[in-house]
């Protein structure tokens, strides 16, 4: 089975529309057989897209630090709980345990998270595709950014490329498994020596 590893917020955000994406992608994931991996929380965003799995009989792993088990965060319900000793551990396992990453809305939780696994396939540490489900324009201003760092020759054009965008669960799904990140050297200034 082929696991998406989620990211999103702890919170379920100011908007109505965040908390269905998480509903949607969730059914969305189940419906095509594909197992969940997140941060294991109870809460928000994170709890609405766990239940939306296991409602559709989804596999749910969640990797949570004993800190957020000890403030009762965990989700108890999920297929399996990993209980790890750190968030870099989280990470790290989340990232071995998924074939594609996805964010939903979220904090500097989400971002950071997400930024690091792009990271590791820009540096080629990885080569699973990364996505972001823009719901409502959220990430707008992010890919604003994105942008302005490639025109400033801090990202290349292919790595920008690395970012798949959509609104809905199913064409961002589609476009991961058709994706194929590049193999190309993050340095830009090596090219001009």
């Amino acid at each position: 089975m082929k696991r998406i590893c989620v990211f999103c917020g702890s919170s379920s955000g100011a908007e109505r529309a965040f908390a269905g994406a998480a509903v949607e992608m969730g059914e969305t994931l189940a419906r095509h057989h594909l197992g969940l991996v997140y941060g294991g929380g109870n809460i928000g965003l994170m709890g609405l897209l766990a239940d939306a799995v296991l409602a559709g009989d989804g596999e749910v792993i969640g990797v949570i630090p004993q800190a957020l088990v000890d403030k009762e965060l965990a989700h108890r319900r999920v297929t399996e709980l990993r209980v790890v000793r750190s968030m870099h551990e989280r990470k790290a396992m989340m990232a071995e345990l998924a074939d594609a990453f996805i964010a939903l809305p979220g904090g500097y939780g989400t971002l950071e998270e997400f930024c690091e696994v792009l990271t590791w396939a820009q540096l080629g540490i990885h080569r699973k595709p990364c996505g972001l489900l823009n719901v409502g324009g959220f990430y707008d201003p992010f890919l604003a950014q994105i942008e302005h760092a490639a025109r400033n020759q801090f990202i290349r054009e292919q790595h920008r490329a690395l970012v798949h965008v959509e609104q809905q669960p199913e064409p961002l799904l589609r476009r991961l498994f058709a994706a194929h990140p590049p193999a190309t050297h993050k340095w830009i200034d090596r090219d001009q020596t």
